[in-house]
């Protein structure tokens, strides 16, 4: 008898919180330091260091807890998991356990047009471990020469997000992660870059007979870090488990490492219970009271959601692709999407540059949205410019780029670039009287009504203006040479 099986897949997300310092001391928390000059006696775990709660960190936590419908703790409680590893300075982490900040909760995925809710287990808070840097064989540690610690990371805020395992196939588990993403980007409590590491997803993947409800052996998977990987990662180990347990092969508790190089996961250790981290209340830190007046000026402040947002932008009619984009592009895209349309601009136009060149810049360049001078404004005028004939749509991308480069205004950029549209039809007659001169057999053409030929001619008036002739104007001129 064969026997179908079904994917039960539950996701462990950790998201570091993007704080001025670390979760238990005052050292720096941001990314991009040299090895090691972001640490201290607190969080390198020296004898007789004491940590202090970041009050930020809570707050966040809340907020994303909120965010997930969850139900928020009045008294939660810190606890020390034990385990060594060697990013671990204490060899113990600072977490929760059995009362965390956040319990419960909900978040709506679609796929396929199918709605799936996926129950949240947890939230809960906790410090980052550091990093380990493999030297040589690629920077994998099974071929490293040898490995380098750097605990800058170490202490960094860290919020766990822990699903029920109520995903069933690689595309929904996707789904979530992105979702969730969303969300996180628009409380603006973290950056959330995969690449980064600012943003990571375990993964707990089991198969059981189909239509049964006992869960089968569970294997973690981790190192995933984009969404292609998460979703690759999960059909491989789907199917690495089918072919074992159909031939007879058990399967092991254990936790994997996903190999993106190689499209394949390998044992990395069995999986840990529990009892194995030896969990006890945090000796040196005092249990958390969050008050219901605090959970409700969080919740007052909670921005508006991807899932709302993106019902709001089909009344704009946005076409799906713009509108994920911009519901999940974090605060600094909505606002100065938001921005430019208040202020009575095209929200097409806007959303196809924002998701467009802007985007495209900020690959290009490195960057952040935040970091150029780029606004709703900028957006609101350059617009303008545009549909009053100033710009073409190709002097519309200059200008958007010399804008975002901190060049100016976009009035200013088109100034300085010399881009502004030639719209008046006296001067453009002389240039297309220039053109047909230097072409009479496409101008003989043109007078014997042939409209075919006046395309070539717009692209020669173009060549000699620089791109500055108003093509539409150019067009109508034309025309009217052809009707005699």
């Amino acid at each position: 008898m064969i026997v179908e099986y079904e994917p039960v897949i539950g996701i462990e997300t950790h998201v570091e919180l993007v704080t001025d310092s670390k979760m238990f001391c005052g050292c720096p928390a941001h990314f991009g330091a040299d090895p090691n000059t972001n640490v201290c006696p607190v969080c390198l775990g020296l004898p007789g260091a004491l940590p202090v709660p970041n009050e930020k960190a809570i707050e966040w936590i809340v907020a994303i807890g909120l965010a997930l419908e969850c139900d928020i703790a009045y008294h939660s409680q810190f606890h020390r998991k034990n385990y060594f590893y060697a990013d671990q300075p204490k060899n113990y982490q600072i977490s929760q356990y059995d009362v965390p900040v956040c319990s419960g909760g909900a978040l709506d995925i679609e796929t396929d047009g199918q709605s799936t809710r996926v129950r949240i287990n947890r939230v809960h808070m906790e410090e980052d471990t550091g990093k380990m840097i493999h030297v040589g064989g690629g920077g994998r540690i099974k071929d490293a020469d040898h490995s380098l610690l750097d605990f800058n990371r170490a202490g960094v805020p860290l919020v766990e997000i822990v699903t029920e395992p109520d995903l069933a196939t690689p595309q929904q588990a996707r789904a979530f992660a992105q979702e969730l993403q969303a969300i996180v980007l628009a409380l603006g409590v973290s950056d959330a870059k995969l690449e980064e590491g600012s943003m990571r997803f375990d993964a707990n993947v089991s198969l059981r007979p189909k239509g049964t409800d006992e869960l089968g052996t569970k294997v973690e998977v981790k190192n995933m870090n984009s969404f292609r990987s998460l979703e690759r990662a999960l059909a491989y180990e789907i199917d690495r488990q089918t072919a074992a347990l159909a031939a007879g092969e058990p399967i092991a508790q254990e936790t994997r490492h996903w190999d993106e190089s190689a499209g394949i996961t390998g044992g990395m250790r069995s999986k840990e219970e529990s009892s194995d981290y030896r969990y006890f209340p945090e000796p040196d830190l005092v249990p958390i009271e969050i008050s219901y007046a605090l959970r409700e000026t969080i919740r007052e402040r909670l921005p508006e959601l991807p899932a709302a947002r993106r019902s709001r932008y089909g009344d704009l009619g946005l076409d799906p692709a713009s509108i994920a984009a911009l519901a999940s592009g974090g605060a600094g895209v909505t606002e100065r999407f938001e921005d430019a349309v208040v202020a009575g601009s095209d929200p097409k136009t806007i959303a196809n540059w924002l998701t467009g060149e802007v985007a495209a810049f900020l690959r290009r360049e490195s960057v952040e949205l935040a970091d150029t001078p780029l606004s709703g404004e900028h957006l609101s005028q350059l617009e303008r410019l545009y549909a009053a004939g100033d710009l073409s749509a190709t002097a519309a991308k200059q200008v958007l780029g010399g804008v975002m480069a901190g060049e100016g205004s976009p009035a200013e950029v088109a100034a300085a670039r010399d881009l502004i549209q030639i719209s008046d039809i006296g001067a453009l007659a002389a240039q297309i009287d220039r053109v047909l001169a230097d072409h009479p057999e496409e101008h003989q053409r043109l007078k014997d009504g042939d409209a075919k030929v006046i395309g070539y001619l717009v692209g020669q008036v173009m060549r000699i203006t620089a791109g500055k002739a108003d093509p539409k104007v150019v067009s109508t001129i034309l025309g009217e040479k052809a009707e005699g």
